[in-house]
């Protein structure tokens, strides 16, 4: 079964705070669904239409399993912590 990775491209961060507390929630509940953080920053260059936002990449075992994390309660919680607090494109992609 291939890998799969989830991407979250933050456009815009209106609220760090926000942020943060949605960090201190969704580290754990990523981890134990077992995501492996594989990026967390700002890019160290940018080319075409990129933005300098923050980047963060996590791989799974299974695009299944990134899903199943994603819809999971505890999630889910980080996620309304986060609500409004930043504009993101999050996308879970196959790996090859």
């Amino acid at each position: 079964m291939p890998k799969a990775y989830w991407i979250a491209l933050y456009r815009e961060i209106s609220d760090p705070a926000k942020l943060a507390g949605y960090a201190k929630l969704a580290g754990p509940a990523i981890e134990g669904g077992g995501g492996r953080f594989l990026v967390r920053g700002t890019p160290a260059q940018i080319y075409e239409a990129g933005q300098s936002e923050r980047t963060v990449v996590i791989e799974f075992d299974s695009v299944e399993r990134a899903i199943a994390v994603y819809e999971s309660a505890a999630y889910q919680q980080a996620l309304a912590v986060l609500k409004g607090g930043a504009i993101r494109d999050l996308r879970i992609v196959p790996g090859a």
